[in-house]
């Protein structure tokens, strides 16, 4: 079976977990539950949505990487509780969101950056440390929107951790992983553009890219 076809399985699997979810939460009546994983599913197109917004092919292995994401974050964490069950898991997903964001910022800013589209051209240390900011600034705007969503609307998104029941050490903690999984794509961008490695993450996901759109790449196209 071709891998990008078994992705997208594995990725509408997790979706169509999301829907039982939804009609199971119905079904008990639980219409606060419904609500928020109804919300989940919608969050879990929007790589799908912006796709089709901007033209462009988002490659199966990050679209189901995203679901993935969401689904272990809102679902599980949030829904049913493994923020609170298991110690380690919102270290380990704000880790990984690092890194997802940060292939995002590197591959916003590549994009501008090889095609003939753009009149443009940034060192790769730029590269890298936009990469790193994205990331880091995404995640701020998340913590942004836990604190208001506890406040306004008594939800508990940020967790006693650590033996702070604040919230204030669950908020840094998450930020310093963010900015370690950040930080991680970041120098490996780096060294991709130096360089140009063989075989590494950020080479796949570079080739995958331009693979999945060539009609933005002409030169890169050809010299990858």
């Amino acid at each position: 079976m071709d891998e990008n076809i078994l992705q997208t399985r594995l990725a509408t699997l997790f979706q169509i977990i999301l829907v039982a979810g939804v009609v199971g939460a119905l079904w008990d009546q639980s219409w606060f539950d419904a609500f928020i994983i109804s919300g989940i599913f919608l969050i879990t197109l929007l790589p799908m949505l912006f796709a089709k917004k901007f033209d462009v092919t988002i490659p199966a292995a990050f679209q189901l990487l995203t679901v993935i994401f969401v689904f272990a974050s809102l679902f599980l964490g949030e829904v049913h509780g493994y923020y609170l069950k298991i110690w380690w898991w919102d270290i380990a997903l704000h880790t990984v969101s690092g890194f997802l964001l940060g292939i995002v910022g590197f591959l916003l800013v590549y994009v501008m950056n090889e095609t003939e589209r753009v009149s443009l051209y940034m060192k790769p240390g730029f590269i890298a440390f936009f990469a790193f900011l994205f990331a880091v600034g995404v995640g701020v705007f998340w913590e942004f929107f836990e604190y208001v969503a506890d406040k306004v609307f008594d939800f508990t998104m940020q967790k006693p951790a650590f033996g702070d029941s604040t919230g204030l050490t669950d908020t840094i903690t998450d930020l310093m992983v963010d900015s370690l999984g950040a930080m991680i794509i970041s120098f490996m961008g780096y060294r991709y553009l130096k360089r140009h490695p063989g075989k590494g993450l950020i080479q796949h996901w570079v080739r995958n890219f331009i693979k999945n759109n060539p009609r933005i790449f002409k030169k890169t196209h050809q010299r990858h």
